[in-house]
């Protein structure tokens, strides 16, 4: 890895996992249980964060910023091995699915409150979990404008990684069933594009001045700058059913990002997108994942989503050398290509119950 691009490297995951009842397979609120267990233990990175967002029945396990993508992998195998052994420590499992499989009580929490009182019925059974990642940038300004460029990748880093076909123990029919609870809520979905940090910061004030926002602070789009920081966000992807799908997203976003930095920095404009091939782009990335057809959001026609991802490694290759990440990259979407996505695991798995028994399994590092 080049000395100055690990130098500058600042990448952080924030993965959302659930508890479930060993006996049922439904969820279960034990989040601040399984926090407390975890405290015990003593072993969490300095910078490393648990906490329990929205339901109790969902915990929420933070990297903080890692120099490296190794570092990164490091951060996540410690954090899933060690809210494994204290969910196993309080009875419960730890399931990695971008949905419940099998429902039990939503039990919200305080934070709750403020978006029950908001979404009404939309969040009555929310449960989606996912993987949120955050790239750090030069400035302020670059944050907006790389997110501009990713946008057209957006369908395909969804159709990588997803992990939620089942909710209520029924086959939804989708890949990405968190995909579809995602789009119900305003301001998800597709980011628009923005020309300055002036222009995202007033249409994000606007959408919460409407009352369609908890916060200034809380617009749901796939990818998001955050200016104060110079980080940009994305939560497109679904949790992760193992650590290397959820490093797999992360090094991709990275590699995007930098290669968004380097497009701007030559001059290079992001491509126009449609509202419409956007949304299309993205329902088909869920519906399908890769198992069937995907749409071009720039060509605005179908392409196979293995093309899709042809197309997103060849764009990131560059970037991915840089970063010493070329050949762990191609070795992990041989894998996924091969052992399939989560939604396709998930649905050889069995019944409901043994789908959560599997994932359950699936938590730990280097488990099949």
């Amino acid at each position: 890895m080049a000395d100055e691009q690990a130098a500058t490297l600042a990448v952080g995951v924030a993965e959302e996992l659930l508890l479930a009842d060993p006996g049922t397979g439904a969820t279960v609120p034990a989040a601040d249980e399984v926090c407390h267990a975890s405290a015990t233990m003593r072993r969490a990175a300095d910078d490393a964060v648990l906490r329990a967002p929205w339901s109790a029945a969902r915990i929420e396990a933070a990297t903080g910023t890692c120099a490296t993508l190794d570092e990164l992998a490091r951060r996540l195998t410690h954090n899933r091995i060690q809210l494994t052994t204290a969910a196993r420590a309080t009875d419960v499992w730890l399931v990695p699915s971008g949905c419940a499989v099998l429902d039990g009580p939503v039990a919200p929490t305080a934070r709750f409150a403020a978006v029950a009182d908001t979404y009404a019925g939309i969040v009555a059974d929310h449960h989606p979990c996912g993987s949120h990642i955050r790239v750090g940038v030069p400035d302020e300004e670059t944050a907006v404008a790389v997110v501009n460029h990713l946008r057209p990748w957006l369908p395909t880093l969804l159709a990588l990684s997803v992990n939620s076909p089942f909710t209520g123990g029924a086959d939804t029919g989708y890949a990405s069933w968190r995909a579809v609870q995602r789009s119900r809520l305003p301001a998800s979905g597709m980011p628009p594009h923005f020309a300055s940090v002036r222009a995202y910061e007033a249409r994000v004030a606007r959408l919460a001045e409407q009352g369609v926002l908890v916060d200034d602070a809380s617009p749901l789009w796939l990818a998001r700058p955050v200016p104060r920081l110079s980080v940009v966000e994305l939560q497109v992807a679904d949790t992760g059913i193992d650590v290397d799908a959820t490093l797999l997203q992360a090094a991709l976003t990275v590699g995007l990002v930098r290669t968004a930095v380097a497009d701007l920095a030559a001059g290079r404009e992001a491509p126009a997108i449609g509202e419409q091939v956007a949304a299309t782009a993205l329902w088909s990335a869920a519906r399908h994942g890769m198992a069937g057809p995907g749409i071009h959001p720039v060509l605005e026609r179908q392409a196979p989503a293995a093309v899709l991802v042809t197309e997103l490694m060849a764009a990131v290759r560059p970037a991915l050398a840089d970063l010493g990440a070329t050949q762990m990259v191609r070795e992990a979407v041989r894998r996924l290509l091969r052992v399939g996505t989560g939604a396709a695991r998930q649905r050889a798995a069995g019944d409901p119950y043994e789908v959560v028994s599997m994932l359950a399994t699936s938590t730990i590092p280097g488990a099949e």
